[in-house]
Order: structure tokens, then C-alpha cells, then sequence
């Protein structure tokens, strides 16, 4: 998993009292790492059973023989589970649902912020620095042609040529961040007091009252996988797992109590307490804001060319 508070709540919530019922102990690491993935396989000596990685990630490595794909029983307990078909691959199951939010300083804007992908861009009415996560698959791209006028439905294949020369009209004012922590830092300290960013990373800081908010305008939802690396000598218990993963109401539930990042069992939504059930990605007010959802399936053939692209971008 990626560490922090937020793989505590995880392990704590859904792992751990599964392991204790089954009379095992659970060994954690972080963070996730694709090379040390790739290592641990070509050397035979896989170490991490279950891991935590991006949709992204998990078509890529599966294609190309890296992780294991998902056995019948794992496949039917999403059916059985009303997991959306979208956020499962042949390697991986959901583990967990976010979206993309424009973050807003709360005292910097206390009447009106934008609530727009293209409110967002507009220096002018809003000023200040905005963030953007520095990586191809956080969403930038499908704001700036949000904010063009693309329409939800017509994102995909990204017009990658209209999405930068609309990213150039504000380049000035973009502040790169690397972590979750530094999103909600920049925006809390009102050195970028408009920020994309990740829904549970907002609310978390907002409970600790930090001047900030979620606007969930156009909100992209997103999500990562659990997958696991082939040759994992425990490959059928972490099957097993992800079987009583999916059907885990109650642990999704309390996961997304004290984390914020959405279940991704429809059911475990109606266990989760009212007022922090609307600050998740999947309360159905905030899906009908929704823009609709990252696809993956296309990062997965175009993150590269992409990365170099915006690389080379953000330099020039």
C-alpha cells in the first residue's frame, strides 16, 4: 500500500480481523513500488502478496505477464459484490473509490469558488496559484478539456494538443505536487488556494479545520486496485482474500469511515454514517455532479508517450 495513516486505516479495517480469524499474522510495507514489483518476479522471490497500485498499472503489468490474473472465484464474488465492471481488471479488484475535486481555500474564497473545470482556469475571477498532481494520470488533462468545453462523454481519446494549449492559457500559476499531504498543504496555507485533488485527503484535512474544502463540480472519479505479483507462494490465500475483501461490508465500511475514500461494495455505502457518507465519491449527490470517470484503459496505452510529453512540458 502507499503508507501513512491511510494504509493503517486499511490494514486495520479489512485485513487484520480476517488474518485473526484465520489464525494469521499480516506483514506490511510500504510504499507500493513497480520496480521492486518487477524485481521480486524476474528474481523468483516474490516477498508482497497483495499490493496496492493504479488501475493504470495493473493493465499494464498483467499484459505483460507480472501479476496474477484473478481466479474464477475472485471474478465471481465481484459479481456477487455489484462491483461496476470499470473498475475491475483481469489482474486487480477495486480496493478502494475516489474522485478528483477542485479544492478550495476557505478563506481565500469564503463566498463564491469555482465550481467548474473552467471556473477553475479562470485566473481572473479566481485568482492565485493552482495545483495540479505532477503525474500524467491525475486528471489534468481531462480538466483542461472539461474546461474547453468538451463534453463528459467525448473525453476519451484525449485531445492531447487542445488539453495542453489550455493548460498553457494558466501555466504561470500552476504549482506542482508530488503527494497528498503537499495537496492539502498548498491549499490550506493559500499558496495555491485552488487545487485538483484527491476527495479523502481534503476531508481529512477539513475535519482537522484546516481552511479547506471539497467542490464536487465535475468531479473525475478514480479508484486503485489490490493485484498480486505472479509467483506469490501464497497466491490461493490471497485469492481467498480478495473474495472476503469483496463481500466485507462492515470492514469497507469502517475503512471508509476513517479514510474517506469511498467502498467499493455498493452496500457498505448504507453502513457508513450520514454526514461522512457525504463526503465519499460514491454519495449519490456527488456522483450526479460527476463528470464521470478516469479511464484507465486508455492510460494504459498512452501513459508513457504522455509522461514524456508533459515532462518536457512543464520544463519548457
Amino acid at each position: 500500500m502507499w503508507g501513512g495513516a491511510g494504509q493503517q486505516t486499511h490494514i486495520e479495517s479489512y485485513v487484520t480481523p480476517w488474518a485473526k480469524a484465520n489464525g494469521l499474522k499480516v506483514r506490511q510495507d510500504s510504499p507500493s513500488d513497480y520496480a521492486k514489483i518487477a524485481a521480486q518476479v524476474d528474481n523468483g522471490n516474490v516477498k508482497w502478496g497483495v499490493v496496492e497500485v493504479e488501475p493504470n498499472y495493473a493493465e499494464t503489468a498483467c499484459a505483460n505477464g507480472t501479476l496474477t490474473p484473478l481466479s474464477e472465484e475472485v471474478k465471481a464474488a465481484a459479481v456477487a459484490a455489484n462491483i461496476d465492471p470499470k473498475f475491475m481488471s483481469d489482474c486487480g479488484i477495486p480496493v478502494l473509490l475516489y474522485a478528483f475535486t477542485i479544492a478550495y481555500n476557505t478563506d481565500t474564497f469564503p463566498d463564491a469558488h469555482p465550481t467548474t473545470w473552467a471556473q477553475f482556469f479562470d485566473t481572473d475571477t479566481f485568482p492565485g496559484k493552482r495545483g495540479f498532481w505532477n503525474y500524467a494520470t491525475g486528471g489534468m488533462f481531462e480538466a483542461a478539456l472539461l474546461a474547453d468545453g468538451v463534453e463528459p462523454e467525448n473525453l476519451y481519446p484525449l485531445d492531447l494538443d487542445r488539453a495542453f494549449r489550455k493548460l498553457d492559457t494558466i501555466k504561470d500559476d500552476i504549482v506542482f505536487y508530488d503527494t497528498g499531504d503537499e495537496q492539502a498543504q498548498l491549499v490550506a496555507s493559500g499558496e495555491a488556494p485552488l487545487v485538483q485533488a484527491w476527495n479523502g485527503r481534503v476531508g481529512q484535512a477539513a475535519a482537522e479545520d484546516q481552511p479547506i474544502a471539497n467542490e464536487w463540480g465535475e468531479n473525475l472519479i478514480s479508484h486503485d486496485q489490490v493485484v498480486i505479483p505472479k509467483g506469490y507462494p501464497n497466491t490461493e490465500l490471497a485469492m481467498d482474500w480478495m473474495v472476503h475483501f469483496l463481500g466485507d461490508v462492515e470492514g469497507q465500511a469502517r475503512d471508509a469511515e476513517g479514510s474517506l475514500f469511498a467502498p467499493v461494495n455498493p452496500a457498505a455505502l448504507d453502513e457508513v454514517p450520514s454526514d461522512i457518507a457525504k463526503e465519499l465519491s460514491t454519495y449519490p449527490a456527488n456522483i450526479e455532479e460527476s463528470a464521470g470517470a478516469i479511464d484507465y484503459r486508455y492510460w494504459a496505452e498512452h501513459y508513457n508517450e504522455v509522461t514524456e510529453r508533459l515532462n518536457a512540458w512543464a520544463i519548457s
